[in-house]
């Protein structure tokens, strides 16, 4: 994977990140009633409302959306790589969860949960790969 390729999935990462992480940590009713939006709601069918889980789920999406904005400015390809450790081994067990509550959701929402949660950890597991090492230039004598 080339570093630009990289920095490319950091910030679809941060993008995540930032947009569920703000929403949930500032406006935590919101969340609560109208994730992911669009009309569809996937959070209030899982149970009452707990304003601290919620704060706390939208504080994880922002540290990790940190993370990967912070990754994107690393010369080097390790820095990626950690962060994207960080968001596989968050969306795994997030992925598995709502894998088993697919049954509280119609099929539009449960191919949706599917997709996002899947696409998020995917991303991370893409981020942990390998990277390209840099060309070196000859020079000319």
């Amino acid at each position: 994977m080339t570093l630009t390729t990289r920095r490319v999935l950091l910030l679809a990462t941060a993008l995540i990140g930032a947009v569920v992480g703000a929403w949930a940590a500032f406006l935590p009713v919101s969340f609560y009633d109208s994730f992911p939006g669009l009309g569809r709601i996937w959070i209030s069918v899982d149970g009452p409302f707990n304003e601290h889980l919620v704060r706390d789920v939208g504080a994880l999406y922002l540290g990790l959306a940190a993370a990967s904005v912070a990754a994107t400015f690393s010369r080097t390809h390790d820095a990626g790589r950690v962060v994207g450790v960080a968001w596989a081994v968050f969306g795994l067990p997030h992925l598995v969860y709502h894998l088993g509550e697919l049954g509280s959701f119609g099929p539009v929402d449960a191919i949706g949960n599917v997709v996002t949660l899947g696409g998020s950890l995917l991303l991370g597991v893409l981020l942990m790969l390998p990277g390209r090492p840099a060309r070196t230039r000859e020079v000319a004598a």
